[in-house]
Protein backbone atom coordinates (compact mmCIF):
# COMPACT_ATOMS: atom_id res chain seq x y z
CA UNK A 1 0.00 0.00 0.00
CA UNK A 2 3.39 2.51 0.32
CA UNK A 3 4.37 2.12 -2.51
CA UNK A 4 1.20 2.57 -4.64
CA UNK A 5 0.68 5.63 -2.25
CA UNK A 6 4.38 6.42 -2.88
CA UNK A 7 4.06 6.47 -6.65
CA UNK A 8 0.61 8.55 -6.95
CA UNK A 9 2.55 11.49 -5.11
CA UNK A 10 4.97 11.15 -7.52
CA UNK A 11 2.97 11.25 -10.32
CA UNK A 12 1.12 13.83 -8.99
CA UNK A 13 4.43 15.97 -8.38
CA UNK A 14 5.43 15.22 -11.84
CA UNK A 15 2.13 16.59 -13.13
CA UNK A 16 1.81 20.07 -10.87
CA UNK A 17 5.75 20.45 -12.36
CA UNK A 18 4.50 20.17 -15.68
CA UNK A 19 1.40 22.10 -15.28
CA UNK A 20 3.47 25.30 -13.88
CA UNK A 21 6.62 25.21 -15.90
CA UNK A 22 3.76 25.32 -19.34
CA UNK A 23 2.11 28.41 -17.67
CA UNK A 24 5.01 30.31 -17.16
CA UNK A 25 6.70 29.15 -20.57
CA UNK A 26 2.93 30.41 -21.91
CA UNK A 27 2.74 33.99 -19.64
CA UNK A 28 5.89 35.19 -19.81
CA UNK A 29 8.11 33.44 -23.08
CA UNK A 30 5.98 32.12 -26.01
CA UNK A 31 2.28 31.93 -26.35
CA UNK A 32 0.04 30.81 -29.74
CA UNK A 33 -1.59 33.05 -31.72
CA UNK A 34 -4.08 32.61 -35.09
CA UNK A 35 -4.32 35.09 -37.12
CA UNK A 36 -7.61 36.47 -37.79
CA UNK A 37 -8.69 37.78 -41.13
CA UNK A 38 -6.57 39.04 -44.48
CA UNK A 39 -4.95 42.73 -43.15
CA UNK A 40 -1.25 41.20 -43.25
CA UNK A 41 -1.56 39.17 -46.53
CA UNK A 42 0.28 37.74 -48.60
CA UNK A 43 2.93 37.33 -45.62
CA UNK A 44 0.45 35.88 -43.51
CA UNK A 45 -3.28 34.17 -44.31
CA UNK A 46 -6.28 33.81 -42.12
CA UNK A 47 -6.67 31.30 -39.71
CA UNK A 48 -2.18 30.65 -39.67
CA UNK A 49 -1.25 29.21 -36.23
CA UNK A 50 1.90 31.21 -35.10
CA UNK A 51 4.28 31.61 -32.18
CA UNK A 52 4.38 35.16 -30.42
CA UNK A 53 7.86 35.50 -28.96
CA UNK A 54 7.36 37.67 -25.91
CA UNK A 55 10.42 37.32 -24.20
CA UNK A 56 11.94 39.23 -27.79
CA UNK A 57 11.08 42.47 -26.31
CA UNK A 58 11.37 41.76 -22.72
CA UNK A 59 15.16 42.25 -23.68
CA UNK A 60 15.28 45.13 -26.52
CA UNK A 61 12.59 46.98 -28.79
CA UNK A 62 10.72 45.86 -31.64
CA UNK A 63 12.52 46.44 -34.71
CA UNK A 64 11.20 48.01 -38.17
CA UNK A 65 9.27 45.30 -40.44
CA UNK A 66 9.35 43.01 -37.29
CA UNK A 67 6.32 41.38 -37.43
CA UNK A 68 4.41 42.01 -33.79
CA UNK A 69 1.11 41.56 -32.09
CA UNK A 70 -0.19 43.72 -29.47
CA UNK A 71 -3.39 45.15 -27.44
CA UNK A 72 -5.46 47.09 -29.75
CA UNK A 73 -7.64 49.29 -28.58
CA UNK A 74 -10.91 47.40 -29.77
CA UNK A 75 -9.98 44.40 -27.03
CA UNK A 76 -8.58 42.34 -29.44
CA UNK A 77 -4.67 41.38 -30.57
CA UNK A 78 -4.04 42.41 -34.07
CA UNK A 79 -1.09 41.14 -35.78
CA UNK A 80 0.76 43.72 -37.72
CA UNK A 81 4.22 45.06 -39.32
CA UNK A 82 6.83 47.76 -37.44
CA UNK A 83 7.08 50.00 -39.96
CA UNK A 84 8.00 53.12 -37.41
CA UNK A 85 9.94 53.53 -34.21
CA UNK A 86 9.92 56.18 -31.75
CA UNK A 87 11.34 59.67 -33.24
CA UNK A 88 10.83 58.34 -36.81
CA UNK A 89 9.17 60.49 -39.85
CA UNK A 90 6.78 58.50 -41.93
CA UNK A 91 5.63 59.23 -45.50
CA UNK A 92 3.99 57.40 -48.12
CA UNK A 93 4.44 58.74 -51.93
CA UNK A 94 4.58 57.00 -54.79
CA UNK A 95 4.17 53.80 -53.39
CA UNK A 96 7.35 54.05 -51.52
CA UNK A 97 8.16 54.07 -47.63
CA UNK A 98 10.28 56.81 -46.81
CA UNK A 99 11.46 57.35 -42.90
CA UNK A 100 13.21 60.10 -41.77
CA UNK A 101 13.77 61.16 -45.17
CA UNK A 102 14.85 57.67 -46.91
CA UNK A 103 13.51 55.79 -49.14
CA UNK A 104 13.14 51.69 -47.78
CA UNK A 105 11.95 48.66 -50.04
CA UNK A 106 9.40 46.49 -48.89
CA UNK A 107 9.79 43.26 -50.74
CA UNK A 108 6.81 41.81 -48.83
CA UNK A 109 4.45 44.62 -51.04
CA UNK A 110 5.71 43.05 -54.07
CA UNK A 111 3.90 40.61 -55.15
CA UNK A 112 0.28 42.87 -53.99
CA UNK A 113 1.91 45.64 -55.89
CA UNK A 114 1.81 43.84 -59.34
CA UNK A 115 -1.32 42.74 -58.92
CA UNK A 116 -2.70 46.56 -58.31
CA UNK A 117 -3.95 48.12 -61.54
CA UNK A 118 -5.98 51.39 -60.44
CA UNK A 119 -3.90 52.96 -58.42
CA UNK A 120 -1.09 52.66 -55.65
CA UNK A 121 -1.39 49.77 -53.00
CA UNK A 122 -0.42 52.10 -50.02
CA UNK A 123 -2.09 55.36 -50.50
CA UNK A 124 -0.32 58.58 -50.02
CA UNK A 125 -0.15 60.15 -46.23
CA UNK A 126 2.15 61.89 -44.04
CA UNK A 127 2.14 60.73 -40.27
CA UNK A 128 1.13 64.18 -39.93
CA UNK A 129 -1.93 63.64 -41.92
CA UNK A 130 -2.54 60.22 -39.97
CA UNK A 131 -1.70 61.53 -36.16
CA UNK A 132 -1.67 64.81 -35.79
CA UNK A 133 2.19 64.67 -35.40
CA UNK A 134 5.62 64.86 -37.27
CA UNK A 135 7.16 61.80 -36.01
CA UNK A 136 6.39 58.58 -33.76
CA UNK A 137 6.01 59.65 -30.42
CA UNK A 138 8.69 58.47 -27.78
CA UNK A 139 7.02 55.23 -26.64
CA UNK A 140 4.82 53.98 -29.70
CA UNK A 141 5.59 52.15 -32.65
CA UNK A 142 3.60 52.63 -36.25
CA UNK A 143 2.70 49.85 -37.50
CA UNK A 144 0.60 48.77 -40.88
CA UNK A 145 -0.78 45.61 -42.28
CA UNK A 146 1.03 44.13 -45.23
CA UNK A 147 -2.38 44.28 -47.20
CA UNK A 148 -2.41 47.77 -47.56
CA UNK A 149 -5.97 48.65 -48.66
CA UNK A 150 -7.75 46.03 -46.26
CA UNK A 151 -5.68 46.67 -43.17
CA UNK A 152 -6.77 48.80 -39.85
CA UNK A 153 -3.43 49.38 -38.57
CA UNK A 154 -1.78 52.91 -37.06
CA UNK A 155 -3.48 55.04 -39.99
CA UNK A 156 -6.49 54.34 -38.30
CA UNK A 157 -6.30 53.74 -34.49
CA UNK A 158 -2.92 55.57 -34.18
CA UNK A 159 0.49 54.91 -33.06
CA UNK A 160 0.84 51.97 -30.82
CA UNK A 161 1.84 52.43 -27.34
CA UNK A 162 5.15 49.50 -26.27
CA UNK A 163 3.62 48.46 -23.15
CA UNK A 164 0.48 47.07 -25.52
CA UNK A 165 2.85 44.85 -27.68
CA UNK A 166 2.72 41.44 -26.59
CA UNK A 167 5.49 40.18 -28.40
CA UNK A 168 7.21 39.11 -32.14
CA UNK A 169 5.27 36.84 -34.27
CA UNK A 170 8.16 35.28 -36.50
CA UNK A 171 6.94 31.28 -37.02
CA UNK A 172 3.92 29.73 -38.55
CA UNK A 173 3.64 26.25 -37.35
CA UNK A 174 0.09 25.59 -38.45
CA UNK A 175 -0.90 24.26 -41.59
CA UNK A 176 1.96 22.18 -41.94
CA UNK A 177 2.35 22.86 -45.53
CA UNK A 178 2.95 26.49 -43.95
CA UNK A 179 5.38 25.75 -41.64
CA UNK A 180 8.02 29.18 -42.13
CA UNK A 181 10.03 31.64 -40.30
CA UNK A 182 8.38 34.81 -41.67
CA UNK A 183 10.12 38.31 -42.27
Amino acid sequence: MGKKKNELWEWTKALVIAVLLAAVIRYFLFAPIVVDGLSMMPTLHDQDRMIVNKFSYKIGEPERFDIIVFHAPENKDYIKRVIGLPGDKIEYKEDTLYVNGKAYEEPYLDEYKKQVIDGPLTEPFTLKEKIGQETVPEGHLFVMGDNRRFSKDSRHIGPVPLEEVLGDAGIIYWPIEDIRIVN
